[in-house]
């Protein structure tokens, strides 16, 4: 038998709801909660070290959380909750009934393993939106890309909204976070071409040989790209826009370039 919570006012209740609502308290504690199966999956393939497991039998069988159980090498502490409990808990509006507390991994810039020869990378310049960030993740994700820079980042990467919009791959995704200057020195230290998504001294995007190592570098859509990185960029390079606006969501514009170098290389 498990463990079992129903009262709202427990005390590991109330932590995890802090945990859910506020980047403070996960940096404090290091830890965040992931919801759903896919979710939880896609952390421990990505070495994610797994605290406690937490389920709802009205949504999620004791025999569902036993096999989930055997995936996880660090037999961690597992807890039923009411049906009542775990609604307040959950962040998704349609959940499965299983949630993992889950350890903070560093993805400062120094802690990234670039192995690939020949590397193709995205960078985000401030990015603020976890929607954004999420969807930017996914897009990374579909190309298979060696690694994803976030330049000054304006939310923690274990924002819940942020893992639910990733759809997991935040896990599985080679992630650096840095300050732009460090990401310059970065990629130039290791002979990466910087192309610049701006509107200034650009050349269209397609007349670009991507299969030399390159970073792929986008900013917000609201400020666009700092002079650091325009001032430092291999070439600035643009999506032509054939519309009445002169700009498009930053990871459909990250998805038209990052898949163009892939084109270009062959996938």
């Amino acid at each position: 038998m498990f463990k079992k919570i129903s009262s709202l006012q427990n005390s590991k209740i109330k932590s995890l709801l802090q945990l859910q609502e506020k980047s403070r308290n996960r940096k404090k504690e290091g830890v965040f909660l992931v919801e759903g199966v896919r979710e939880i999956s896609l952390a421990i393939k990505g070495n994610y070290r797994i605290s406690e497991l937490f389920f709802c039998d009205e949504l999620f069988k004791a025999e569902n959380i036993s096999d989930l159980t055997k995936t996880v090498t660090t037999n961690p502490e597992v807890t039923e909750l009411s049906e009542e409990v775990y609604s307040k808990i959950a962040y998704r509006g349609s959940t499965e009934g299983v949630m993992a507390l889950v350890q903070v991994k560093d993805l400062s810039l120094s802690q990234l393993q670039l192995n690939a020869k020949n590397p193709l990378i995205l960078v985000a310049e401030a990015p603020e939106k976890p929607g954004n960030i999420g969807a930017l993740l996914r897009t990374a994700d579909a190309a298979n890309v060696d690694a994803v820079l976030l330049a000054n980042p304006k939310t923690d990467m274990f924002n819940p909204n942020i893992i639910r919009s990733s759809v997991g791959c935040v896990f599985t995704t080679n992630i650096g976070t840095a300050s732009t200057a460090e990401i310059i020195h970065f990629l130039k230290d290791k002979s990466i071409n910087i192309y610049a998504a701006a509107l200034q001294a650009s050349v269209h995007y397609d007349i670009i040989d991507f299969t030399a190592p390159t970073a792929i570098v986008v900013g917000t859509e609201a400020t666009g790209l700092s002079e650091e990185w325009l001032d430092n960029s291999t070439q600035n390079i643009i999506i032509p826009m054939q519309g009445e606006i002169d700009s498009m969501n930053v990871s459909v514009a990250a998805g038209i370039l990052i898949f163009e170098a892939k084109r270009q290389r062959k996938f």
